[in-house]
């Protein structure tokens, strides 16, 4: 099977040409819009000339849809950012009621449903899946395992994706992927004929040791194969620690057009922004160029290096999952031992997974070997 290459594998970097694209489409549609609407002003105006009332609003209405029109207009920023997502849409606060707890223990989609289980079988699920979080059986969860736990929850969109292209790439059904395997998957066709009948081919080289280059450094024991593990960081290195490196290096070379190895003024404006001729320059790149001097360049040399765009792109937040898992191991933990028990977590099931008036999530309704 033949994958079309792709360079970005889920990271939230933005390709210069793609970026002008969405920015051209969106501007030609919203002057379609415009001239309809003033197509349609025209030819109602001597219709209703003799109605001034609704001249008037017609004419307020076509102001409202030029100023909505021209706020369309402005492209997306920071698309480049990595923040870490919440563990939850809802404030965390326990004197109103758990559901920040029910989503981040179940994750967001898995904590929607309501009212499926009478308490007793919520208790009896929850208790398969304390028995998951506890992955070295010695009866206590730990502070490190719900930590763990959290994450995966939290990651699952991430590891389903990996997995639903799993089989395209595991060619052996060895359930490991070796970077062969990706590599004549990806790029099998163009291989044998030497990308000849690519129009840019020097592109589709590049991509391929991109590709290769982020492969090796997933691969955490340098055996050439990839676990799913390993697979998914090669996939999603934003979500890896030690991964980031590769971000960092991979969203430099996007954008430092000169390969001086450093990003100034003009590269970063132009790797969000694209004018028009004789087009007036929108606030937010104004704004974005006092950033710039302001806040992205530390050091104040006129240039961003690698650890100002490490600092840019990947922001050092709060590890909401280790949060998480300090306060639900405080709220449940009687005797103070800094870990919980089953028991300990069952006693205190309605913080975990909820009660018949709010969340369940659909983790309590699938078999716990699915979780």
């Amino acid at each position: 099977m033949f994958q079309m290459p792709d360079t970005k594998h889920g990271v939230d970097d933005v390709d210069p040409v793609n970026l002008e694209m969405e920015e051209y489409s969106t501007m030609c549609h919203v002057l379609l819009r415009i001239c309809f609407a003033i197509f349609l002003y025209f030819s109602l105006s001597s219709y209703l000339s003799h109605k001034k009332s609704a001249m008037m609003l017609l004419s307020s209405l076509l102001y409202l849809y030029l100023l909505a029109a021209a706020a369309l207009a402005v492209p997306a920023q920071e698309k480049r950012v990595h923040h870490q997502a919440g563990l939850s849409d809802h404030v965390h606060d326990d004197s109103q009621n758990y559901q920040y707890d029910h989503e981040a223990f179940l994750g967001k989609e898995e904590a929607k449903t309501f009212d499926q289980l009478t308490p007793e079988e919520s208790k009896d699920r929850l208790a398969k899946i304390v028995d998951r979080i506890d992955t070295d059986k010695d009866g206590y969860v730990t502070h490190s395992e719900l930590h763990q736990w959290i994450k995966h929850r939290q990651r699952r969109y991430i590891e389903e994706n990996v997995n639903k292209h799993w089989k395209d790439y595991d060619q052996n059904r060895d359930d490991k992927i070796a970077w062969e395997e990706y590599k004549n998957t990806t790029y099998g066709y163009y291989l044998g004929e030497e990308f000849s009948d690519i129009e840019d081919k020097d592109t589709y080289k590049s991509m391929l040791t991109r590709d290769e280059r982020r492969f090796k450094s997933a691969d955490k024991d340098r055996d050439g194969i990839a676990t799913r593990e390993e697979f998914t960081a090669f996939l999603h290195p934003e979500e890896f620690d030690y991964m980031k490196d590769v971000v960092v290096q991979e969203t430099m070379e996007d954008i430092d057009k000169d390969g001086d190895g450093k990003i100034n003024l003009h590269e970063y404006i132009g790797d969000m922004y694209t004018p028009e001729d004789s087009e007036s320059e929108p606030d937010w790149v104004q704004t974005e160029r006092k950033h710039f001097g302001e806040f992205r360049d530390v050091n104040k040399d006129g240039y961003l290096d690698a650890n100002e765009v490490a600092q840019w792109v990947l922001p050092g937040e709060v590890d909401h999952a280790d949060n998480e898992a300090k306060h639900l191991i405080y709220e449940t933990d009687t005797n103070k031992d800094e870990k919980i028990t089953k028991k300990e977590i069952l006693a205190n099931w309605n913080m975990f997974v909820g009660s018949q008036a709010t969340n369940y999530g659909e983790d309590l309704t699938k078999k716990h070997d699915e979780l």
